[in-house]
């Protein structure tokens, strides 16, 4: 494995960093304070992403997309992640799951995605089922050519800002087999595209949250909206084969921004014990100072070697979901202890608005969560580890 960044990554990754300087860190202090990203703001962003060959780089070149490969996307990741997620958002990547687009689909909702002409989200989690996908009681009833679709989804990130809902919903109920004797009979899931001017589809607000400002969650309520069959997304009740290849790359791309805020931690951090004076003499001198650095440093190292290997393994289709799951439970742990580590690095200061600590301290805990908890990932790495010992 060879990580080495060579001219063309570089040149990406150095056209990132430009960007989100000059577009996007700009404004992160109004967004705090506001909790909103005012609508001609977004505009401005995304127009000049697309301007400067940024948006959609996940999508191949074929769909108009900028077709990075993954270990460079995730070093533009990296890059976007120095500033807040609620600005370097607006530059989608649209979810892969639009690859899975047949027929008017493509032209429909994926190739305009793709082109900012129209923005997506996606909804699988509801009160009663978050970890527990099964357990979602959102249902679409097939009723001819249409499906009938009745229940709730919340957590709904950055709905505001779309026009149309990638909907996970239960459709029937898969009764055990023979093999499979003493199993409890599972629901069956399937993928929809939802467009939010259907009748019966409404968007509300969602729940104020510590972390992200800016970046909101909604809830949404589906009362006998009726969707065409021709909007399934893949097949009928395969709507996990879809979700599969979305989470992986998800997962990728949320260690990658948790490396990018680590690095902003780190520097800020450094930067201070290089400076900053008491009993006498800079306080990087003292090893109450200086060895947190050295493990803050050691940390965000461990992780961009993990991250780094699961999209150059992607890159190859042979990433796992252990591959993805280590990355995202590495880079999400190593931010949590790196920005606490800086904050108690600056003391009192650390907890200031004027300086962006704070900010990364409190964003770094939803990052444990979202795209599944740590608590999921290990239970994936460990599935992958017993399984084959037949445990």
């Amino acid at each position: 494995m060879d990580f080495s960044i060579d001219d063309t990554q570089q040149m990406v990754v150095d056209t990132v960093r430009t960007f989100t300087m000059r577009e996007l860190v700009p404004h992160e202090d109004e967004v705090e304070r506001s909790g909103q990203v005012p609508p001609d703001l977004v505009e401005q962003i995304r127009n000049r992403a697309v301007d400067a060959g940024l948006y959609a780089a996940n999508m191949p070149v074929e769909l108009g997309g900028g077709g990075l490969d993954d270990l460079t996307l995730t070093m533009a990741e990296r890059a976007f992640g120095w500033t807040s997620y609620a600005l370097q958002y607006i530059v989608a990547r649209p979810s892969n799951i639009l690859r899975a687009c047949t027929g008017d689909q493509i032209s429909e909702y994926l190739v305009p995605t793709v082109r900012g002409e129209r923005v997506e989200c996606l909804a699988m989690s509801e009160p009663d089922a978050g970890s527990d996908l099964r357990g979602m009681s959102c249902r679409a009833e097939r009723d001819g050519d249409e499906f009938v679709v009745n229940g709730t989804k919340h957590f709904i990130s950055h709905a505001d800002l779309a026009d149309y809902v990638i909907l996970f919903a239960t459709t029937g109920i898969d009764a055990p087999d023979a093999k499979t004797p003493g199993r409890s009979p599972r629901k069956l899931i399937s993928a929809l595209l939802v467009d939010f001017d259907t009748p019966g589809v409404e968007r509300v607000p969602g729940y104020n949250c510590v972390s992200n400002r800016g970046y909101h969650n909604l809830i949404l309520n589906f009362d006998n909206a009726r969707v065409p069959a021709s909007k399934l997304l893949g097949e009928e009740h395969r709507g996990f084969d879809v979700a599969n290849e979305w989470l992986g790359s998800t997962r990728l791309q949320v260690a990658a921004v948790c490396l990018g805020r680590a690095d902003r931690a780190l520097s800020v951090a450094l930067d201070w014990a290089a400076t900053r004076e008491q009993f006498g003499q800079r306080i990087g001198r003292f090893q109450g100072v200086s060895f947190k650095l050295a493990d803050m440093r050691l940390r965000l190292a461990q992780a961009e070697m993990m991250t780094y290997r699961a999209a150059w393994l992607s890159e190859r289709a042979e990433m796992t979901d252990a591959d993805a799951a280590m990355a995202k439970l590495s880079a999400t742990e190593m931010l949590q202890f790196v920005s606490d580590e800086a904050i108690q690095i600056l003391g009192g200061m650390g907890l200031m608005d004027e300086l962006p600590l704070e900010r990364i301290w409190r964003d770094a805990r939803v990052d444990r969560i979202w795209d599944g908890t740590s608590e999921i990932q290990r239970h994936i790495v460990s599935r992958d580890m017993l399984r084959p010992l037949g445990c």
